[in-house]
């Protein structure tokens, strides 16, 4: 078999095939005696009818079954001859395919970069630290009391955090419009689900109140019949309560799943899973850190059909997240192509950092990375047995661990510089 290759771009490669015609003839012929073994003919007995009947009846049909196949199969033969790394699926035209005659084609196709990796020693990494402290455990507490309020009757006009049970009938322009009516709706001032000037409007009312008010619609409400207009609502007040947090007791705690230790044993479990996400946020910060950093040190030419194969990824975790299954719906490739080829090129690098690395998944990796994936699901069991069953799902997981076993040398290796932060600021939390 001849093969020539010329590169036609950086990663690029047009390559001529040339399979001998006597290889495409004992091909067909060993095709057709296996076919004359079982084919049942008119006035023959099954596996009596002569080679020449049988190419005359078959013959057309193997050979182009057998062109079919000479050409994935010669195809890998050429790659692995000439040792290139294919990044995709060829383009593959075929020249000559008639009988008697040398098989040739040409053969487009990407291949893999060659990733040559900067000494990591000369990464300047700054790596973020935070730690949860009983500051921190006293301000979640109180959330969670700030969470589970008690509302009983104020003897005072609303104010904001009060909630106001509140008959209302809205219209524009005197029309009344759907959704606009509703009795006995409880608001808590200051949430935010209602719009600002509803709200606005209830504050200082009391039980026994009605009132009139104006209320604007945004210029981008859901509803488009109301978007930008200004509605007017009549009010008749209900009640008026006020919020009255729990006390730190028995009780609190078993609204939380704590039936024993009592106010110990609740913060013992609200700093663990504090500290689990302050972990896992650091993690990802610190990580994403590193892969800028990898991104800016080691500039890599990317197959287009690696990024196409990331694109593809994309849209298909986003028309899972959004519940769409039609691929008609599915968003447009274009606004993915940057995080794709972003995503491709770090998947060069690190690929060649495990390699040279020699990295493996680490089986307590792997497992941790898995309680986590279960982990915001309720039935964990049943979703851990799902993944552990599906081979393809279990390579995805094992793949984020070697990222983060990646991750970890490189801040092990490069010259690193700790930042140290708080609770607060990593986790965005007000307290």
């Amino acid at each position: 078999m001849q093969v020539f290759v010329e590169s036609i771009g950086k990663l690029e490669r047009r390559m001529q095939v040339q399979v001998p015609a006597a290889r495409v003839s004992t091909e067909i012929a060993a095709r057709l005696k296996t076919l004359s073994r079982t084919a049942r003919l008119n006035g023959f007995r099954p596996g009596k009818a002569p080679l020449t009947v049988i190419r005359r009846q078959f013959g057309p049909q193997v050979h182009r079954e057998v062109i079919g196949e000479l050409l994935q199969s010669t195809f890998s033969e050429a790659v692995a001859q000439q040792q290139l790394a294919p990044a995709g699926n060829p383009r593959i035209q075929p020249q000559t395919v008639d009988e008697g005659k040398d098989l040739t084609y040409v053969a487009t196709f990407e291949v893999f970069p060659e990733v040559t990796l900067a000494p990591v020693e000369t990464l300047q990494i700054e790596r973020t630290t935070a730690a949860v402290t009983e500051a921190d455990i006293d301000a979640m507490i109180e959330r969670l009391r700030r969470q589970s309020p008690k509302y009983v009757a104020a003897t005072r006009p609303a104010a904001n955090g009060d909630r106001v049970t509140v008959d209302f009938e809205g219209s524009v322009d005197g029309v009344p419009f759907a959704g606009g009516s509703a009795t006995g709706v409880p608001v808590v001032l200051g949430d935010g689900r209602m719009l600002a000037d509803f709200e606005a409007g209830l504050i200082g009312t009391a039980g026994g109140d009605e009132k009139s008010i104006d209320v604007a619609f945004p210029a981008d409400y859901r509803a488009k019949d109301l978007a930008g207009k200004t509605a007017q609502f009549r009010l008749s007040v209900k009640s008026v309560e006020e919020a009255q947090l729990p006390e730190l007791d028995e009780e609190f705690c078993k609204s939380f799943g704590v039936t024993e230790g009592g106010i110990a044993a609740l913060r013992d479990e609200v700093a663990a899973n504090m500290r689990r996400e302050l972990e896992v946020t650091l993690r990802n910060r610190n990580k994403s850190v590193v892969m800028d950093r990898l991104l800016l040190a080691n500039p890599v030419d990317v197959p287009n059909a690696l990024i196409e194969g990331q694109v593809r990824d994309m849209q298909v975790e986003a028309m899972r997240r959004a519940g769409v299954t039609d691929p008609a719906q599915a968003p447009a490739a274009q606004q993915f192509l940057e995080p794709a080829r972003r995503r491709a090129a770090l998947g060069l690098i690190l690929g060649e950092i495990i390699r040279r690395q020699g990295l493996v998944a680490d089986p307590v990796r792997v497992e941790a990375r898995l309680d986590e994936i279960v982990g915001v699901y309720g039935d964990t069991a049943a979703l851990r047995a799902s993944y552990q069953q599906n081979p393809q799902a279990m390579r995805q997981v094992e793949s984020l661990a070697l990222e983060d076993q990646a991750t970890d040398w490189v801040l092990g290796a490069a010259a690193v510089t700790e930042v140290g932060s708080t609770f607060k600021d990593i986790m965005k939390f007000e307290g």
